[in-house]
């Protein structure tokens, strides 16, 4: 256990302030798109929070099916709640958080530590990897006890929606003792089977309501809630020894408590062994804890005819597995941590569905459609396998996908759904239609697409020529016929000089769109220096970064507007509208301070100095998703973490950053990582 990290940790200070209590979360995942999630409070302060919450319906309909294991110390007459409840009309009831000594993240275990005077009770909680199975544990730390001590453990259950409430009475499962287990059957959704470990299980049936969800109000959301009680565990408590309760959906969930977390830490032990030879030995905490945060939105997606299928979660709680955010974040979250296996997984996954050249930007569920209304997800594939190969060399899997990369450049070069095409005359890709968002500042609010930026815009051109510059690369790997995709790249460069502003302003958002050219401020511009392949020459890539970091940099990442803009909102508040209004008018993106690091190495050819732009996510891994790293924050001081509190993207492109420009801080494969390339294609891989 001790080679994991454990410098996130709270005292008192934050463990009895309620408002700091419940600001801090924590967050876990199964690998099959499972979770647990609450606050170091213990309260429940979002509609996501629960003890599992499992994909019910594969591969991601995900339902809350165990809410809360609400524990009371039991001390001769004396009993003592050891957890804290939110309720409607602002009460707070009971308040077992002050009674937290500390709380902390042991890898991405949490463990609350309560003293009441010389009684001292550690609690973990866990899942196991690859199951729906979830483990609440306590031990009794005093060293000596003069009684055995009980706890009386209250199960909550639910069954609907991650996304849903509940109202009192709004399932009726079937709730039995099987021999010692307590099963819970909701008919022809699932089983749920409780054990004790170190204890017994006493049926009850009590339904408790009126949970008020403050996160959920503060977002505009209904914010009331209710769970059925449908049985306590009575565990006696003995110095040193674990005692809990298993709540799995499987049939033969272990109930060895010792057994179950020396099988989680050495999996986070492996995780870290695997990433060494890839980032840096020894692993610096905070790497080494975004290299486990890595692993928590990687999960099995098998499909009919590929049962290894994998992908990935965007991001929690919410998002499903995205065809843009999976590119993005495939090398950080696969390369940079030493699991190729997975990252060809995915690429080969994907490639499935590849479709008029095109990925989907919501990637289908069980029985669904796949929606490709996105411009980019297609173009940052052709980036996933760049960096794939480079980091593998296996040249097995790019004979094998060649022909879909072939087919997916022509598909562009001729034209294919909403009007996303190449300009013969400039070379550049035209996207976009009324009413239809397709880059990634997509936000849409009913029929308002707020940034419909429909012509060509910058990061696409970037990308595409990214994208054919790495298919001559690849052509010339496999002996094949390169001269087209070359011919294309020179003529997408020259045509992208046109986004070259006058007086070292930029580049400008977009062109030829039905207002003309967007000369908006917003971060697109930095992917034309940042991505391996560049269009810009040296001068105008140094400028792109002067003003990229002039007005848009903070210490979490990039504004996605200006603050001079009239439409630029500093802080990300307000109902589903305001919000939604204003994803891509002001807040900071955190995955593009990765972009920013590694843009500013290729200007000015320092990676101690680029390197030092990523250090201040430490500190906000002691903040808001404990150990990850936020989707947005505001765009004004002091930055305060907002949207989805782990968001894959986010830790993907700062440990990619970070393990490229570590390797080049070291001098380590320079000349692989540090190519020259001609004038105006500087290399940076």
């Amino acid at each position: 256990m001790s080679s994991v990290p454990d410098f996130i940790r709270f005292g008192r200070a934050i463990c009895g302030d309620l408002d700091q209590a419940e600001r801090h979360e924590w967050w876990l995942s199964n690998g099959l798109g499972g979770y647990a999630a609450g606050t170091v409070a213990g309260t429940l302060t979002r509609c996501y929070h629960g003890l599992l919450i499992a994909p019910v319906y594969p591969p991601l309909g995900r339902w809350l099916v165990f809410a809360k294991a609400d524990a009371t110390l039991l001390d001769g007459g004396r009993e003592t709640p050891l957890f804290s409840n939110r309720w409607g009309g602002g009460i707070v009831n009971p308040t077992g958080h002050v009674y937290l000594e500390s709380f902390q993240l042991h890898g991405r275990m949490p463990v609350w530590r309560y003293a009441l005077g010389d009684r001292v009770i550690e609690q973990r909680i866990w899942l196991e990897p690859g199951a729906n199975t979830v483990y609440i544990a306590w031990r009794l730390d005093t060293p000596a006890a003069d009684r055995d001590l009980q706890l009386r453990v209250r199960l909550l259950i639910n069954a609907r929606d991650h996304h849903a409430r509940m109202a009192p009475g709004g399932f009726t499962p079937q709730v039995n003792m099987a021999g010692e287990q307590l099963h819970v059957v909701c008919p022809d959704q699932f089983a749920l089977r409780f054990q004790a470990a170190g204890g017994v299980l006493q049926p009850e049936w009590d339904w408790i309501e009126n949970f008020d969800l403050l996160v959920e109000r503060e977002r505009g959301l209904p914010e009331r809630d209710a769970h059925l009680c449908i049985g306590q565990a009575m565990l006696t408590l003995r110095p040193g020894v674990w005692v809990g309760v298993v709540a799995s959906l499987r049939a033969d969930a272990d109930t060895d408590l010792d057994a179950a977390l020396q099988r989680f830490f050495s999996r986070e032990a492996m995780l870290l062994d695997c990433a060494r030879p890839y980032l840096t030995d020894p692993l610096p905490d905070w790497i080494a804890q975004l290299t486990l945060a890595a692993d928590s939105f990687l999960f099995a997606r098998p499909l009919p005819d590929w049962p290894n299928g994998e992908s990935v979660i965007a991001g929690y709680p919410w998002f499903g597995d995205w065809g843009r955010d999976t590119m993005i974040a495939l090398p950080g979250l696969t390369l940079s941590t030493g699991r190729a296996d997975s990252a060809r997984r995915i690429l080969l996954t994907f490639a499935r569905f590849v479709d008029q050249g095109m990925l989907p930007n919501v990637f289908p569920g069980a029985v669904e459609t796949p929606d490709y209304n996105t411009v980019d997800a297609a173009l940052w594939y052709f980036e996933a396998w760049r960096a794939y190969v480079e980091a593998t060399d296996d040249q097995a899997a790019l004979a094998k996908v060649f022909p879909v990369l072939a087919d997916m450049i022509d598909w562009h070069v001729r034209g294919t759904r909403y009007h996303i095409g190449m300009d013969a005359a400039d070379g550049l890709l035209y996207t976009g239609e009324p009413g239809v968002q397709l880059t990634w500042m997509d936000a849409k609010v009913g029929d308002w697409v707020v940034t419909p930026r429909i012509g060509k815009p910058v990061e696409i051109n970037a990308l595409w020529y990214n994208a054919l510059a790495s298919m001559a690369d690849f052509a010339e790997q496999l002996g094949q016929p390169a001269d087209r995709y070359s011919a294309l790249a020179a003529q997408v460069r020259h045509g992208f000089q046109r986004f070259v502003r006058p007086a070292d302003a930029g580049l400008a958002d977009l062109l030829d769109g039905p207002a003309g050219d967007d000369f908006t401020l917003r971060p697109n511009q930095i992917f034309a220096v940042s991505l391996p392949h560049s269009p810009l020459d040296p001068a105008t890539q140094r400028t792109v970064v002067q003003v990229c970091g002039r007005e848009l940099l903070t210490s979490y990442g990039l504004r996605s507007l200006a603050p001079n803009h009239l439409d630029y909102r500093p802080h990300y508040l307000g109902g589903v509208w305001e919000r939604d209004g204003s994803y891509h008018q002001g807040p900071v993106w955190g995955w593009l301070l990765g972009h920013y690091a590694l843009a500013e190495y290729r200007v000015y050819g320092d990676a101690a100095v680029a390197q030092t732009r990523l250090t201040p996510i430490r500190d906000h891994l002691l903040d808001a998703g404990l150990g990850t790293i936020s989707e947005i924050f505001d765009g004004a001081p002091p930055h305060a973490p907002r949207g989805a509190p782990a968001q894959a993207w986010s830790v993907a492109c700062v440990l990619e950053a970070w393990q490229r420009l570590e390797r080049l801080r070291l001098n380590m494969d320079s000349r692989r990582l540090s190519t020259v390339r001609p004038a105006g294609d500087q290399g940076l891989h």
